[in-house]
This record gives structure tokens, sequence and C-alpha cells, in this order.
């Protein structure tokens, strides 16, 4: 499948700039002569249990869906790759270092309370302390926003971050240099504002129904643990009355057979995703229902780099260069995919990444030298090197979990254990060291490599791997200062070469989405992250 260009971040850092937009935001777009239903209410599969609803305890797409219906950021990316307003209704910044945000007048959380951008100040400032220990507490480090790196290692205090609130409805934000998507990193659901008073008042049982306000289009109505989330719409949201939908329930099937089961019975609307079995006759005969996209996003396999014997990257390296990734994206999933050899994309944000040069090798090459590497390392034949391959549960992971420990024991002789948790019980593995190898994936936050390649920096929040490069930090801190797109291709070019060498995580694939949609949803539109916004959609009548 044809990969969807995605327009560009790029922002002049010489001149000062204006920008004030008053045009169309995220709705519900129902086109003239359509006839909708009375009932306005969607069902649709979310995967799994969220960890929470914290906005900064969180780090996958399982909550940040949640999340992003229930909570608005200053700003939202389009479609297309535009900035548009949402919580500020405009902005202008002094040399792309000092921005000016002012929020719409009168917005209010869903008790019908005033939003302010003292409210932003105080989220930002507990995102980034390390008391709240939040999977995000990099991000606005990464963002370049003054103190927070400091922050987030403990060396200063949370107040001393870059951010005021100039009055009740204008927030300032310095950076300590010009950061070219600074305004699409800026709608991460990671730094929508929290309501100060809520959580100081109940603390983190804020997230319950009865105690839970929000600032989106809808709000949490109930939550039955691995059962289903509801939320209704917020009647004090600003642009309520361009949402068409009243009530969306949020299943967390892990089972994708389950899913397409329930959706083919009428209890689901749109199927999270489809299993890849049942991908190709699916096709044949509910063709019109599924819908592929393609989607900014990595499957790869994370190692534990302090823990030996994957604290060698010739292990690392040898584990790499033996998996047939074609085979698996072809045939183990076969829905577009495409195999992986870079963490990042080969096309994202203006810039087009080469993969190392042993990913054209011949395959019998690749292996005898992954052979080569492990020997040197001390393992063959009469010293197999055993490893756990950890994944979440969920039957396409099993399928690639099964696929490449069998390519690994042909190929290399390794002797793999397979792993599976929960989600939750996962990530808490994952985050505590606790594993060998790991699977894992990353969306894009932003249209731009650094998303995928600053979780590789020593000491960021998401490097759960452990590993540490100067050089591949040094290459990163080049490609944030670059003037240019160019110039930030160059070193991230550079940062991929030594991810390849070094190999503190194995791509597999990139990812395209597969869902079945019901004929009388509108407005189902997925993004180049994967994100379809429940504001957006509509029931036809039907």
């Amino acid at each position: 499948m044809t990969q969807q260009k995605s327009k560009v971040f790029t922002f002049s850092l010489l001149t000062a700039c204006l920008i004030s937009i008053n045009g169309a935001v995220w709705a519900a777009n129902v086109p003239a002569g359509t006839t909708l239903a009375e009932k306005q209410e969607l069902v649709r599969n979310n995967g799994s249990e969220p960890a929470s609803l914290d906005p900064h305890k969180v780090e996958s797409n399982v909550e940040f869906t949640l999340i992003s219906d229930m909570f608005d950021g200053l700003v939202a990316v389009s479609q297309d790759g535009a900035i548009e307003p949402r919580l500020a209704a405009s902005w202008e910044n002094k040399d792309n270092t000092v921005w000016t945000f002012h929020l719409r007048p009168g917005i209010t959380w869903s008790d019908g309370s005033a939003i302010t951008a003292q409210d932003v100040v105080w989220s930002w400032q507990r995102l980034v302390s390390p008391q709240t220990a939040s999977p995000y507490a990099s991000y606005l480090g990464n963002m370049h926003v003054a103190n927070a790196v400091d922050i987030a290692q403990g060396k200063k205090d949370p107040t001393t971050l870059g951010v005021k609130a100039l009055n009740d409805t204008t927030l300032e934000i310095t950076l300590t240099q010009p950061t070219a998507a600074f305004l699409a990193m800026l709608a991460h659901p990671s730094l929508v504002p929290l309501d100060k008073v809520l959580i100081g008042r109940y603390g983190d049982k804020w997230t319950r129904p009865e105690h839970f306000v929000s600032s989106g289009p809808y709000e949490l109505s109930q939550w039955v643990v691995n059962e289903r989330i509801v939320a209704v719409r917020n009647t004090h949201y600003w642009d309520n009355a361009h949402t068409v939908i009243d009530k969306v329930t949020y299943l967390p099937i892990s089972s994708e057979a389950a899913d397409v089961n329930r959706y083919k019975a009428g209890e689901i609307d749109i199927v999270l995703s489809v299993p890849v079995n049942q991908f190709a006759q699916l096709k044949k005969t509910m063709g019109n229902e599924l819908h592929v996209s393609p989607l900014l996003s990595t499957y790869y396999y994370q190692f534990n780099t302090t823990r030996a014997p994957f604290n060698d990257s010739r292990v690392r390296r040898a584990l790499n260069m033996a998996l047939d990734k074609d085979i698996i994206a072809q045939k183990v999933m076969g829905q577009g995919q495409r195999e992986a050899w870079v963490i990042s994309q080969p096309e994202i944000g203006g810039v087009t990444l080469s993969a190392p040069e042993y990913a054209s090798w011949p395959r019998d090459k690749r292996i005898a030298e992954a052979k080569k590497l492990l020997a040197e390392a001390g393992f063959g034949p009469e010293h197999p090197l055993s490893l756990n391959l950890l994944y979440n549960t969920f039957e396409t992971h099993q399928r690639i979990a099964i696929a490449a420990s069998s390519m690994w024991k042909k190929n290399l002789g390794v002797e793999v254990t397979l792993q599976n948790q929960e989600w939750k019980t996962m990530l808490d593995t994952m985050h505590t060291g606790n594993f060998d190898v790991v699977r894992y994936a990353w969306i894009a936050d932003y249209d731009d490599a650094s998303s995928f390649l600053n979780i590789f920096r020593t000491g960021d929040s998401e490097n759960t791997t452990q590993y540490s490069n100067p050089a591949y930090d040094e290459a990163m801190s080049h490609a944030a200062k670059a003037g240019s797109v160019e110039e930030r291709g160059k070193y991230y070019q550079q940062a991929e070469a030594l991810l390849a060498e070094d190999v503190p995580a194995i791509p597999i694939y990139h990812y395209v989405r597969a869902h079945l949609v019901k004929p009388w949803v509108g407005g189902f539109a997925p993004d180049n992250r994967g994100y379809y916004y429940t504001k957006d959609m509509f029931i036809k009548k039907h």
C-alpha cells in the first residue's frame, strides 16, 4: 500500500509571526441530505482496560483514545496536518522561543467552572515533576521548554518551568531554543490541562465517574472495570453545538476474534483491529466495511540492555539480522504492513531515512553474520542463547512471537520462552526492568522522526531499554537545533545508523491500521497516527 504523505510541520526559525486562526475546527461534518438516526450512540472497541484516565499516568493509544475524546488541549492537528485552535483561540510568538497563547473566552470544565491559564501551568508542572513519575515526564524537555529537563531530573523545582499565566486567559511559554515541531507537539494528550482543585480534593481518585470533570466533547459517565467505559456529551464544551453523537461506549476487548464476532452480531460499530487470519475473507465478504489506512507507527521488540547477555550489542544485532521480517510483514500480517529496518519511518516529516546496509543483504549472508556475532559473544550449538520474550495478551502479538521465536530457533538455535501478560501488567513489568525482550510499538506523537528517536536518548522517561550512547544523544541534540528539514534529516540518519549498530530494539514492521466500520457510521476518518475522534462522527438512519 502506498504510504500517504503527511503535511510537514516546519516553522520559520528567524521571524516572529502572529497566528490567529478563526476558521473551521474539528467537528462532525454531516453532508447535506444525510438523514441522521434518532439515537446518536456509538460503540467502539478500545482493545484493553486502560491503565488510568489520568493523562499524566499513561503512555499508549489505549488511554489516549479516551483522553482525546474527553479533554481538549490548547491546539489540535487536523487531518491535513494544519494546526487548529482548541482551548486556545489564538497565539503569537517572538523569535520562535517565547510563545503567547490566548484562551477562548468563557471556556469551562464539564461542571461549569472556568478553565484558566493557571490550570495549564499547574498541569504541566505536575506532568514534569518527578513525584508524578509520568511516562511522558521528558516530553516538555523534548519540546525545549525552559527548565523542563532539570525539573524531570530532580535538579530544579517544578515551579521554575518555563510556562506562566500572565492572567486568567493568557499563557506564556518560554523555550530554550526554537523547536520546529513545537505546535504539533503541543497537541499531545499529555499536555491537556487538568483541574487543580479537583485533583487537590480527591487525589488519585479524581478519575472516578462521580468526581471526574473534563474539558473536551465528552465526560465520563460510567466505568465498569474490564467491561466498559461510557462517556456522554459535555454540554459545557465550547464546541458542543457541532457534536452529534450523544453517547459513546468503549469496550476493552483484547480478543480480535471476539471483537469481530460482536461486530457481526451488531453489538459493536467499530472494530479496533482485524485479525490477520480473517483479513482476506473479510475483504471478500465485507469489503465495503473494511477500512485500511497508513499509520506512523513501528512494531518492535525492545531489549533490557542492562541484563546479560543483552547488554552485548553483538547479541542484539544478531537477533535483529536473523529475523525474516518480510515474512512477518507479508505472511503473518498481510494487510499492507512493511518490513522495518529503521525504528522511525522510511518517510516522515519530509525526511527519508535509509535502512542499514545489512538490510539489503541476501538472507543467507545476514544469517551467517548473525551466527558469527553470536559466536563472538560466546553462543553456539554447544551453548545456545536462551531468552524470554514477553508480549501483552492479543492474538496477533502471539502469532508474531511464535513466528519470531521459530525463526530464531531455526536460524540461530536460540531457545525462546514465550510469556504473555495483560496490558497493564506488562507495562509494570517493562518499567521495572524485569524482562529480557518485550514486545512494544510506538505511534508518532507528531509528524517528525524525533517522536520515535527521542525515547532512546539517555535518561528519557520512555527509555525502558536503558540504552545509552553519547554519540546518539549528540546526534539527537544536533537534530533538535537544526535550522532546516534537510539538516534534521542528516542527524536523524546518523541516529538511525547508531540504532542499527547497537540495536536496543528490533524494528519488526511498519503498521497499517485495519478496521471494520458499520455503514451507518459517518465521519470515520483516522489520522496518520491512527486516531479517530467520536466528535467527528455521526450515526446515519439505518
